[in-house]
């Protein structure tokens, strides 16, 4: 199977980002949306974000470097599962606001992860 680092998408009426066929499998476990470093979000499947990402947030209290990643990737933080056979999840506005994002979005694979970017 073709490995699938770049797609680009229309948000529904409803903010919906249908998931590509071809990286459903991958959030069968679900998944997480969060602000980025810059001006966009990022799009983690759920395991990724659970066994890579919260053991690194769970860093030394007194640390404000993890302090303020915490704060970063946990405000407004979204956790989903795919609904059904269209593979799609619900974005929150004030990510899409955060991120610039209209209707129109670009996914850029990084990794284990995606960045979500208005197109």
């Amino acid at each position: 199977m073709a490995t699938v680092d770049y797609f680009e998408r229309k948000l529904d009426d409803k903010r919906r980002l249908t998931i590509p066929p071809e990286l459903r499998d991958k959030f069968k476990s679900g998944a997480v949306v969060t602000r980025g470093f810059g001006q966009y979000l990022h799009l983690y499947p759920k395991d990724v974000w659970d066994n890579m990402v919260e053991p690194r947030l769970d860093g030394d209290i007194l640390d404000e470097r993890i302090a303020d990643l915490n704060v970063q990737f946990r405000m407004g933080k979204i956790d989903q599962s795919l609904d059904g056979k269209q593979g799609r999840i619900t974005l929150e506005q004030h990510l899409l606001d955060y991120a610039g994002i209209k209707k129109d979005i670009v996914a850029v694979g990084v990794g284990r992860y995606w960045r979500i970017l208005p197109a």
